[in-house]
């Protein structure tokens, strides 16, 4: 038995309890971590409230992001033991693998050695974001050296690893913003510029930012009434990368900017990446050597210890944070 994060209805952070569940023994291929620590995120938010691309089996775990020790190994499990600090690939379904709780028992191929200097908070708070970025930014948009890139919901997680993966490629990291609040904290971070779009004419910063060359590659979070302006300051033959839809009015599609630059609009999910042994394997060695090296370094906003799991889900939603949300054991 092991104390887990569960819910019996969607709703708000109330309906999550922490209740004692058996969890089995590993299978082959599988292994057992003893978690130290959580990472949050919106996809989690999302399953929760029932608006996720799945839907909760009632009842329910959730969580997709762990850092811990490794407790047991099934049968055939190679390159890993007992003992060893690991940090885990998000799995590809929160109904069939959810991993927010004391003990969980996953696939051993989404098991990764993290770096010792790594802290578990750290850990924990890493693969979701880093390779959601890097899915997009390197492995389907082929960003490169001196190009800008648009980066929105920029204090986000995501946004906060896609400045620092642009950044470690020689890449230009605009970080769109809804206010200034933020904007001397997203410098800090690595934004070379920060637009407010709420505060300023969003096309106009945009263009007058990237000049004549215009803007190749947008990752967007929000989607919403700024596909217009976002598309409108975008160069030709760019592509703008939809990984999320935090914004709660309809997005239009915007046909003339999209045939009159021949623009491709793209959604993306880092399961596609997740899921793809080759593409992975290069995923985790940029990874790793960034963790490493320091050029990728989590920012942590804020941890909740494990009892207090309702309000680290009401944090994670009150767009207050910078950076992730982290749950400790």
């Amino acid at each position: 038995m092991a104390r887990t994060i569960r819910f019996h209805r969607h709703g708000g952070p109330e309906v999550l309890t922490i209740e004692d569940v058996d969890i089995p023994s590993p299978g082959p291929g599988e292994v057992s971590i003893r978690t130290r620590a959580l990472g949050l995120n919106r996809a989690e938010a999302l399953f929760r409230a029932g608006t996720y691309i799945e839907q909760a089996q009632f009842p329910s775990g959730i969580g997709l992001e762990v850092a811990g020790m490794i407790e047991s190994l099934g049968a055939g499990v190679e390159g890993l033991s007992p003992g060893d600090a690991v940090s885990l690939v998000p799995p590809r379904s929160m109904v069939s693998s959810p991993v927010h709780g004391e003990l969980v028992t996953v696939p051993a191929e989404l098991a990764v050695k993290h770096p010792p200097t790594l802290s578990w908070e750290a850990a924990a708070a890493s693969w979701m974001q880093y390779l959601t970025a890097y899915g997009a930014l390197i492995d389907i948009a082929r960003l490169t050296q001196g190009e800008h890139v648009v980066i929105t919901a920029a204090s986000s997680s995501v946004g906060l690893a896609a400045i620092q993966i642009s950044n470690r490629i020689g890449a230009i990291p605009i970080a769109v913003t809804r206010t200034t609040r933020k904007a001397e904290a997203l410098h800090e971070a690595g934004a070379a510029h920060v637009v407010a779009s709420a505060e300023e004419n969003l096309e106009a910063r945009l263009k007058q930012i990237a000049g004549e060359h215009g803007i190749r590659v947008v990752l967007d979070a929000v989607g919403g009434p700024a596909f217009l302006p976002l598309t409108a300051a975008m160069a030709r033959g760019g592509v703008l990368i939809e990984y999320g839809g935090l914004s709660p009015e309809a997005t239009p599609f915007p046909l003339f900017n999209v045939l009159s630059k021949s623009l491709t609009l793209r959604g993306y999910l880092v399961h596609e990446i997740a899921g793809a042994p080759a593409r992975l394997a290069a995923a985790k060695a940029f990874i790793l050597e960034g963790l490493g090296d320091g050029s990728l370094k989590p920012i942590i906003a804020r941890t909740f210890p494990f009892e207090q799991i309702v309000e680290a889900h009401r944090y994670l939603e009150s767009n207050e944070q910078f950076g992730k949300v982290v749950v400790t054991l």
